[in-house]
């Protein structure tokens, strides 16, 4: 008698193969058998005309505080995600002493525009140690699997103290500490160690990250104790942004092959997006990790199925507005308020007449690129669009006829005036959707290249991030649904269903070393979606108050999620959470 018998379901089994009807049995939270005739069950469910799918691996998300006050890890498990790994871009809470706490959570904030007032009420802080965070992890019941990385900027300031956030290099000591920590955190059971350099990352003071300055001797340092484990894996987030007195892509690009030839062999990855300001440099990162791969070294990227996109609107963290001096003299208001006022035809009169002014500074956490943004809006507006709530639907890979700049030229008036007007649309709940990276041709055709590269990995969703100026936490969902099906449906190139479906499954799986799921095979744990692939689809996101101490963040409704597994128990039916909470966490060299 099996736990569960799904019947009839068209079955994607993660190897990038076709289809095949066939039902599938599970047991004890394992795939006991696969084929017809399999005997009785406890409970069945006919999976006639859908897909049925190993459970998506999310590579990039930030839940690392969130886990500690939040069973369900919405969004991603709506999305078919059935095991999430955190910690990356070197940011996140453990190791951490007590006095540290405020500094990694202003880091937080300013680097993954998580709301501080939920992280300092809602983090439990059961643990210092990496091993001790796990252990609290380990102990909490939730929808789905969890990972985690070992973060490079909690391991600074732990080994470092005040001088980790004032941008000092490492002594030999403090490296030497730090290798000693990442190596109890891998025996612990991290999945990976992750570093950031990116200089749009700040904390919410306006500081730098601590790892952002690391030099050579410490990022090898922090590499050969992840190797010295014998598991795991390397993340980088680098923008190759070349704003360092001396510095050039070759000098950055040199820093990362130091850092993973110092892994000796352990898997790593970069992430790859194309950026306006540099539209060349994602090919320059493709040749240059190729040649490393050539020469033995195992390094995949990180790509995004779609544009890394900002969200703007009145009631999130940014907006093109936000700088005008008669806005900040209302900015404190409530949303309802700030209507009102912006209605005024008086008070719009006196806004548009004015000067943005600079928000960013050495103790604003808003960053350069958002001065940069309203500085140049008229121009960026060819790439700002409505998102238009009354149609329920998203158009991710729109035309500059449906953007701000397309409209204003329509109606006859500024760009400025246009997108004063449309923020006030739905009582000032109307969104923008920005895609700074990714988009520089108004099209996908680079993303295409990218995501078809064999090292390519979905990733870079930021789940449980950017949560007032982001919702890619949908990118399983859209990976499927535009790229397989809605795209094709254009006349475009796109992907095959079976290849996204290995995409998300058996590619994420092999790269973290899970030998246990990503599969749909006998013995692999239960972690299964069954998808209505042609009803698939994602709505416009809205702001919702859900967050500890009354904190806000974006979710984007789905539909087309029948059921999704985890460990052989029913998360998700029809497109809604259930009360099982079988997820756990994932322990690299014991899981893997």
């Amino acid at each position: 008698m099996h736990d569960l018998l799904i019947k009839n379901g068209t079955v994607f089994d993660g190897t990038g193969t076709q289809s095949q009807t066939v039902d599938i049995a599970v047991s004890n939270g394992f795939i006991t058998a696969i084929g017809h005739d399999l005997g009785p069950s406890q409970t069945s469910l006919d999976a006639k005309g859908h897909i049925v799918t190993p459970g998506f691996i999310d590579l990039h998300t930030h839940y690392d505080g969130q886990v500690s006050w939040d069973e369900t890890l919405q969004p991603s498990v709506n999305h078919g995600v059935t095991t999430a790994v955190m910690g990356n871009c070197g940011v996140g809470f453990a190791p951490c002493r007590t006095e540290d706490r405020d500094k990694l959570i202003r880091l937080m904030e300013g680097v993954e525009d998580i709301p501080g007032t939920a992280l300092h009420e809602g983090i439990n802080w059961q643990w210092e140690s990496f091993p001790e965070y796990l252990d609290a992890l380990d102990a909490q019941p939730r929808t789905i699997n969890i990972a985690a990385m070992i973060p490079h900027d909690p391991l600074r300031v732990y080994a470092m103290g005040d001088r980790a956030v004032f941008n000092q290099p490492a002594t030999q000591d403090e490296i030497a500490t730090m290798e000693a920590l990442v190596r109890d955190a891998m025996d612990a059971g991290a999945i990976g160690l992750s570093t950031g350099r990116s200089d749009f990352h700040k904390s919410s003071d306006g500081a730098w990250t601590p790892g952002s300055e690391a030099g050579k001797d410490e990022l090898e340092g922090l590499a050969r104790a992840v190797a010295a484990s014998g598991h795991g894996v390397l993340q980088a987030v680098n923008d190759f942004d070349m704003v360092r007195p001396g510095e050039t892509f070759e000098t950055e690009f040199a820093l990362m092959e130091a850092f993973f030839r110092a892994g000796k062999g352990r898997p790593g990855s970069m992430s790859l997006m194309e950026r306006d300001f540099a539209p060349d440099d994602w090919k320059n990162i493709i040749s240059n990790t190729e040649a490393l791969n050539a020469d033995g070294l195992d390094i995949s990227f990180q790509v995004a199925p779609r544009a890394i996109g900002a969200i703007n609107g009145l009631n999130c963290t940014f907006h093109p507005i936000m700088a005008f001096p008669s806005y900040l003299s209302i900015a404190d208001l409530t949303l309802a308020e700030r209507v009102k006022r912006l209605k005024d035809p008086t008070f719009k009169a006196q806004l548009l007449s004015e000067r943005p002014i600079q928000l960013a500074g050495n103790d604003s956490p808003v960053p350069p690129l958002v001065d940069m943004m309203i500085a140049t809006f008229p121009q960026l507006s060819e790439k700002i669009f409505p998102m238009n709530r009354h149609e329920g639907s998203v158009d991710y890979e729109p035309t500059s006829e449906s953007s701000i700049a397309g409209l204003a030229r329509d109606a006859g008036v500024s760009v400025w005036e246009m997108a004063y007007d449309l923020l006030l649309e739905d009582d000032g709940k109307a969104l923008f959707y920005f895609p700074v990276y990714n988009y520089t041709n108004m099209n996908y055709d680079n993303v295409l290249t990218m995501m078809q590269h064999p090292k390519a990995l979905p990733g870079l969703s930021d789940g449980g991030a950017h949560v007032g100026t982001i919702c890619d936490a949908s990118f399983p969902t859209y990976l499927l649904a535009h790229w397989t099906r809605d795209r094709l449906k254009r006349g475009k190139l796109g992907i095959e269903l079976a290849r996204a479906v290995q995409m998300l499954t058996a590619d994420a799986a092999d790269y973290l070393g899970l030998s246990d799921r990503g599969r749909i095979e006998v013995g692999q744990k239960a972690d299964l979606n069954i998808i209505n692939y042609e009803g698939l689809s994602l709505g416009v996101p809205v702001m919702v108050q859900d967050l500890p101490a009354g904190g806000q963040r974006l979710l984007q409704p789905v539909e087309g999620y029948m059921a999704t597994f985890v460990n052989g128990e029913q998360v998700i039916s029809n497109d809604q959470l259930t009360a099982a909470r079988p997820g756990r966490l994932v322990r690299s060299g014991v899981d893997t």
